[in-house]
């Protein structure tokens, strides 16, 4: 046998262990030997040199020890077949598709990560799999196409420049050659920050409203946010697009009593005597602070913004047909 021959067998061999380690069971030294048709000592000189490569495989003694891969400081690469990378796909697609905060941006750099490596068969089986099923939401929202959001991602890692079409609110449709940044999961939506190349400034595009993107494979070097984050960017530019209702509310409860449940902070609550208090607030969303002042159960009169004094009227009178009608 060639140093070759033997140095491809050894590697074959370790990627064999290794597969059979990544199970959760104690493998007994004997059964492994079996499994890779070796010796009890080459098991364990295979062990060291997956040690070596930073996999923390132990070791226990007695009739019933063997050897466990066990967790690490660091995640060692991982050796998947295809049935558990296939799964892996599918659920990480799952994941980018769902409002579970935090998990979004997460199942997206995994399977840019997972896509760029998975075989065509693979890619085939997944994208198959992912057009054959359809998961039933509970509210409607916009949709993007992980295909989508892994392209961009891609881009991102690689820092390379990004076309796609856009369509604005309007509808109006453009062609857009941008640098992008970072991929923003903001509740329902998905959002891109990045600098547009044609019109020399940054700016947020929402994924829904993106078509065909494609790398350009020019890379480009990072440029520096004008904010602290990409959230933080987001935010400042919807918080810009969205009217803003400045409303001002006595409440006939205690500061302490309502505090957390009302305002946007701690200071939105002043307290007028042992009984009742002041909140100053800030929405873009009447319907959604006319709710909470009525579930806070105790009266209240609005003072600004008129706006706000009409929808509560307006949502009085429903309640109270309704209430007559079941009479």
């Amino acid at each position: 046998m060639t140093e070759l021959s033997a140095r491809l067998e050894t590697a074959g061999r370790l990627l064999k262990l290794l597969s059979l380690l990544q199970t959760p069971r104690e493998w007994p030294g004997g059964e492994l030997a079996e499994r890779l048709e070796v010796s009890l000592r080459t098991v364990r000189r295979d062990v060291e040199r997956l040690r070596e490569l930073g996999y923390p495989v132990r070791a226990t003694m007695g009739a019933i020890g063997g050897y466990r891969l066990v967790a690490g400081a660091a995640m060692p690469p991982l050796l998947l077949d295809d049935e558990e990378a296939v799964a892996i796909a599918v659920g990480l697609r799952a994941g980018a598709a769902q409002a579970v905060a935090g998990i979004e941006e997460a199942s997206v750099r995994a399977l840019a990560k997972l896509e760029q490596v998975l075989p065509s068969r693979l890619r085939q089986r997944v994208g198959a799999l992912g057009a054959a099923t359809e998961p039933m939401l509970a509210w409607e929202r916009p949709t993007v196409a992980p295909e989508t959001l892994t392209t961009v991602a891609g881009a991102i890692t690689g820092h390379e420049r990004l076309r796609f079409g856009y369509r604005s609110h309007d509808g109006t449709a453009s062609d857009r050659l941008v640098e992008p940044h970072r991929l923003v999961s903001a509740g329902r939506r998905w959002y891109l920050v990045a600098y547009d190349c044609e019109r020399g400034d940054w700016r947020t595009f929402r994924m829904d409203r993106v078509s065909g993107p494609a790398r350009t494979g020019v890379r480009v070097p990072p440029r520096q946010l004008p904010a602290d984050d990409a959230a933080t960017f987001v935010t400042q530019q919807l918080s810009a697009l969205a009217r803003t209702y400045r409303a001002v509310v006595t409440l006939h409860a205690p500061a302490a009593q309502v505090a957390g449940r009302v305002g946007d902070g701690p200071g939105d609550v002043e307290p007028i005597d042992d009984n009742s208090c002041l909140v100053r607030s800030h929405t873009d969303t009447l319907e959604w602070l006319a709710v909470r002042l009525a579930t806070l159960g105790c009266d209240f009169e609005v003072h600004e913004p008129p706006e706000l004094a009409e929808y509560l009227r307006a949502l009085g009178e429903r309640v109270t047909r309704a209430v007559t009608a079941a009479s």
